[in-house]
């Protein structure tokens, strides 16, 4: 009878779980509004790995305290709080080096993306993504959460879009800066200091 009972409401979770990934997905769309219909923009494959972050979170929520010292929950933690130092260090240094200007075009780019000055320094000294690179972590950090195989599905196409966002971006990039980012790209890694 209570085999019966949670095989009834799996379903039920299920639907709760999407309904709610349906409305966290609302602000996603809003905020991606002017590229999901842009896809020779970064910001287009961005959205698709934020839903797919969004996914992991909400399949892993519950577990993020479960058993804190299990070596796949310190792997976990690691990558987290690696993940809140990119963002940090990369946004900072976007806004106080990078110079936007409210007057570039490109209507899809986040105020702070509209930068007119190449940042190479910090963090962009070691790797040209790191807002990305935040991602990246965030992504692999919540799947050791709690790992499945759909869970790591999920995290390898999460991954597959933000690595289509950073050619993207590197592509505008080099639109926009020319030879001098190519040489930036050069000295630097994608992600990852030193390797990737």
């Amino acid at each position: 009878m209570e085999l019966l009972i949670l095989n009834y409401t799996k379903p039920e979770k299920t639907m709760e779980k999407l309904m709610l990934f349906g409305i966290l997905s609302l602000p996603l769309i809003f905020i991606s509004r002017r590229n999901l219909f842009a896809p020779a923009s970064h910001g287009f494959y961005r959205f698709f790995s934020w839903e797919c972050i969004l996914w992991l979170l909400l399949s892993n929520y519950k577990l993020w305290f479960e058993n804190p010292f299990a070596p796949k929950q310190i792997v976990s933690w690691v990558l987290l709080f690696a993940s809140i130092y990119y963002v940090a260090a990369g946004s900072i240094l976007l806004v106080k080096k990078g110079k936007p200007a409210k007057t570039k075009e490109r209507k899809e780019l986040f105020q702070f993306e509209k930068t007119t000055a190449l940042v190479d320094r910090g963090i962009f000294g070691y790797i040209r993504h790191p807002l990305y690179g935040s991602l990246l972590l965030l992504t692999w950090g919540t799947f050791l959460k709690n790992t499945s195989s759909p869970l790591f599905l999920i995290s390898l196409i999460s991954t597959l879009f933000l690595y289509l966002t950073a050619l993207f971006d590197e592509k505008e990039c080099l639109a926009y800066f020319g030879d001098k980012y190519l040489d930036y790209m050069k000295r630097t890694r994608m992600f990852i200091p030193f390797l990737f």
